[in-house]
């Protein structure tokens, strides 16, 4: 099965030159994050297992038009994580904070599940 991608860029170095072995990609319901030379790790989340999106802007990040997306997330192999140094940083976010939004209310998920499993212990 193919998949999709809405959006693909590589994390760049400190002058925005993709020299690094760090890919991003993301479908309609996944984020993916491929990373490594000799030894490849291959990670993704669901979208709807995100929890919160920030943007973080340095001073040189803004010379050379990069920018990192922090990602809070439920997924408990990936946990929380940063997209680092991506051309475009503003328009991503929002393209996947809509994504996050539409799989979320597709799948009916709300921040409930995510306050853990103490509150299924009390019944």
């Amino acid at each position: 099965m193919e998949i999709n991608y809405v959006w693909k860029d590589r994390k760049r170095i400190w002058c925005g030159l993709p020299w690094t072995f760090t890919k991003y990609a993301l479908s309609e319901d996944r984020l993916f994050i491929t990373s490594g030379f000799f030894k490849t790790v291959s990670d993704e989340v669901r979208l709807y297992r995100i929890m919160d999106i920030s943007l973080t802007r340095g001073f040189l990040q803004k010379i050379f038009g990069l920018g990192s997306i922090e990602v809070t997330s439920a997924d408990k192999s990936m946990g929380n994580f940063v997209i680092k140094n991506i051309k475009h940083s503003a328009d991503v976010k929002e393209q996947l904070s809509e994504l996050v939004e539409k799989n979320r209310e597709n799948k009916r998920v709300t921040n409930r599940e995510f306050m853990g499993d103490d509150m299924d212990d009390d019944n």
